[in-house]
């Protein structure tokens, strides 16, 4: 599954995450978000149970200029399931999952240090 236009062309730093939602350029974006070198992006899937192979055709897509994925769970961390692991690694793609406030966070500190960044980040309720 395709995302939509972006909320902004560009990647932002996130201000702020949970109550089912991001914060992020003084916007608020309620459910899931994809941050890509594109953009930032609301994302469909609400839960890690959720997410199919299909929502990661936007990230698969620009794997040329990302090495990995930071993939934000939830609110605690868990594995990535089998299929969406060898999807990504399949396109030669890494994914580092993580609890979606260390996920928020690392990104963070990845775009300040100007360095090439892919996020899933799952909604908190």
């Amino acid at each position: 599954m395709a995302v939509d236009d972006p909320h902004l062309p560009q990647q932002v730093p996130i201000e702020a995450y949970g109550d089912g939602g991001f914060r992020f350029a003084g916007m608020r974006h309620a459910g899931s978000l994809l941050s890509l070198p594109s953009g930032l992006y609301g994302w469909r899937p609400t839960n890690l149970d959720d997410v199919t192979v299909e929502d990661l055709a936007s990230l698969i897509g620009q794997r040329d200029i990302i090495p990995f994925v930071l993939f934000g769970v939830g609110e605690t961390l868990k594995p990535l399931p089998a299929p969406l692991l060898e999807a990504l690694k399949d396109k030669g793609i890494a994914a580092e999952p993580m609890d979606t406030g260390a996920a928020c966070r690392t990104h963070n500190v990845l775009l300040a240090e100007q360095r090439a960044v892919a996020a899933a980040l799952l909604q908190i309720p």
